[in-house]
């Protein structure tokens, strides 16, 4: 739908349900899109859904269909801030998590404004501004709380625990980790909200894992080898079509096993990481590389490691 043409066409009409619906559903079809190939693959369709959708909100008179309407445009404002930032738009993708979360505000919708502050934080942790991010899944756990949604903060105390573990301090890493790990067991049996679905057992298991690979690269090798098993059981649970989640979890299994000296082992896993980063559209995922490159690096003369660099350096060179 054409944006200004939506307004006019949607200015002064009456907005029901079925009008709520069709936007929910446009929005999960657009994020399973993101979720299998990228942000790449949709974020321009998100932003041209944007106007229309803003536009419904005129057009609403009954309360409950308002909060419903408020949540899926904030739904849709927070998935174009996360396919922004899949892009390596910061700026974008942080005008539009703030526009989301003015509209959950206006929901009154505490359990999605706790998912905007997950993905927020996500972005400063990418982008090393690691303080900010901790701030920010602090307010999203505030927000979980209040919304008693233990999937939710389930997913920020995994994210905090990530979050010390990129500070070196273990003891917070792990003691987070095993909260997160709690309150995912205790949210079993609940149908979760659209945008925190993808948590499952499998990211769970990916979320576990990359919070000792971070562990591994900043204070011992030892940690790297305890998230092994978390690592593989989430490869082996994504299926074939989640292209971005194998990929992403991939390179830190390809690393753990580099930071090891298990280079043929880094070689073998880096291979079809790599290749799955060069299909996707999505350079966050590429960015992740940089770890794999870097622990390859360590074994100079190594025809391993020299072919996991020098994979690393071509698909740089694509310009993909």
């Amino acid at each position: 739908m054409d944006g200004s043409g939506g307004q006019d066409e949607l200015r002064g009409t009456r907005v029901g349900l079925a009008d709520v619906r069709r936007l929910e559903d446009s929005v999960a079809e657009l994020r399973a899109l993101d979720y299998r190939y990228g942000g790449g693959a949709c974020r321009v369709a998100v932003e041209s859904r944007l106007p229309a959708a803003v536009a419904l909100l005129e057009g609403v008179s009954k309360a409950v269909v308002l909060a419903r309407l408020y949540t899926a445009v904030a739904d849709l404002y927070n998935l174009a801030g996360w396919t922004n930032f899949d892009q390596d738009r910061p700026e974008a993708a942080l005008a539009a998590f703030a526009r989301a979360l003015e509209l959950a505000a206006e929901a009154g919708n505490d359990d999605i404004q706790a998912n905007i502050r997950y993905r927020v934080g996500r972005l400063h942790l990418h982008y090393g501004a690691v303080d900010a991010a901790l701030e920010e899944f602090a307010r999203g756990r505030d927000a979980a709380l209040l919304a008693h949604s233990k999937l939710a903060q389930a997913i920020l105390s995994a994210n905090q625990a990530w979050a010390h573990a990129k500070k070196g301090d273990v003891t917070a890493a792990l003691t987070y980790l095993r909260r997160a790990r709690g309150e995912f067991a205790e949210a079993e049996g609940r149908v979760p909200a659209p945008w925190a679905a993808f948590f499952g057992t499998t990211d769970m298991a990916a979320m576990i894992g990359t919070v000792h690979v971070e562990l591994a690269q900043v204070v011992d090798i030892r940690h790297g080898r305890d998230g092994i098993p978390a690592l593989t059981e989430a490869i082996e649970g994504y299926r074939r079509g989640m292209r971005r989640s194998r990929s992403l979890t991939m390179i830190w299994l390809a690393t753990v096993h580099a930071l090891d000296g298990d280079l043929d082992v880094a070689t073998a896993v880096g291979r079809e990481a790599i290749e799955l980063a060069g299909a996707l559209r999505s350079p966050r995922t590429r960015q992740r590389l940089h770890s794999l490159s870097a622990a390859a690096r360590r074994y100079s003369g190594n025809a391993d490691a020299q072919e996991i660099v020098d994979r690393i350096d071509d698909l740089g060179h694509s310009g993909r």
